[in-house]
């Protein structure tokens, strides 16, 4: 009995830790509300899936606890019982897996008309490249990392020439506009985490992953790196700032290009810089093909 009674306090404890939390999900500042939608449709098949269970639990051991004159029923097999749970378990899973889905279908699917904006991570801290007035992100990797190309542009790749570089700064995005979020790790295994955009990705180091999506919220949010990456983990933070279209084009125009800081950059270290890029060049051998 005092084992009914304490499976029957868990779960009301359960329900009343829930409505009464004071923690509970930030307000959604994105266009993925049906991310929200799902995670409540898993939260609500599985309270429905742990209360029924555990107060049946209590009720068998009240109604057949050891009585005196009272003998069980030895029922090794009940195939109308195990159907019955089969159906059930199918349901309640099918139901937990449509909706995340339907918005794993639209997470990847990145719309036309979508801005583009790189968000590379390493240990620890977050840097940003814009593409410039071309539109396109100029090639990039680990190959071409020099004191004076932090980020690995290619300088040999005439499409980075504009990319506007935020070195360690804050990530600026206008408030309604679709954007492409293109990640890259410069070491290890990073992921870019916004709690209000529901949105999240891995970056893994030589692969180039991404997601999309649509501030409709201005103001300042805190980006997160949500994988262990090292000792300094805990400090690996950014700023995210969505502000109006005017705004973000003011701010905009005030970055450096990738052109400006080759331009500067001294002789000696531009030379290593240019040694490092057609060192990267493979010839083709045609006869091969």
């Amino acid at each position: 009995m005092s084992i009914a009674v304490a499976i029957a306090m868990l779960v009301l404890g359960s329900v009343a830790f829930h409505l009464f939390s004071p923690w509970w999900r930030t307000p959604l500042a994105s266009n993925w509300g049906s991310i929200d939608s799902a995670l409540d449709i898993t939260l609500w098949i599985c309270a429905a899936a742990f209360i029924l269970l555990n107060l049946f639990m209590a009720w068998t051991l009240v109604r057949y606890r050891h009585r005196a004159g009272h003998r069980a029923h030895y029922e090794p097999e009940n195939s109308s019982l195990e159907k019955r749970l089969t159906i059930w378990t199918a349901i309640g899973i099918a139901g937990m897996l449509a909706p995340g889905l339907a918005a794993w279908g639209r997470y990847v699917s990145v719309p036309q008309d979508a801005a583009i904006v790189e968000a590379v991570g390493q240990q620890w801290q977050w840097s940003f490249r814009y593409p410039g007035p071309d539109g396109v992100l100029g090639a990039a990797g680990v190959k071409y990392i020099t004191p004076d190309n932090v980020l690995g542009l290619d300088p040999l790749d005439p499409f980075g020439r504009d990319d506007l570089l935020v070195e360690a700064g804050d990530l600026h995005l206008p408030l309604g506009k679709p954007v492409k979020i293109v990640l890259r790790s410069k070491d290890v295994l990073h992921n870019f985490y916004v709690p209000e955009f529901r949105a999240k990705m891995d970056l893994v180091p030589g692969i180039v992953t991404y997601f999309w999506m649509t501030p409709t919220k201005a103001g300042t949010f805190d980006i997160l790196c949500a994988e262990l990456c090292g000792t300094g983990h805990h400090e690996m933070r950014g700023k995210v700032i969505v502000e109006t279209p005017k705004a973000f084009a003011q701010w905009r125009a005030q970055q450096t290009s990738f052109g400006q800081i080759l331009a500067e950059a001294p002789p000696a270290a531009m030379s290593i810089l240019l040694i490092k890029a057609n060192a990267c060049i493979v010839p083709t051998d045609r006869s091969a093909r």
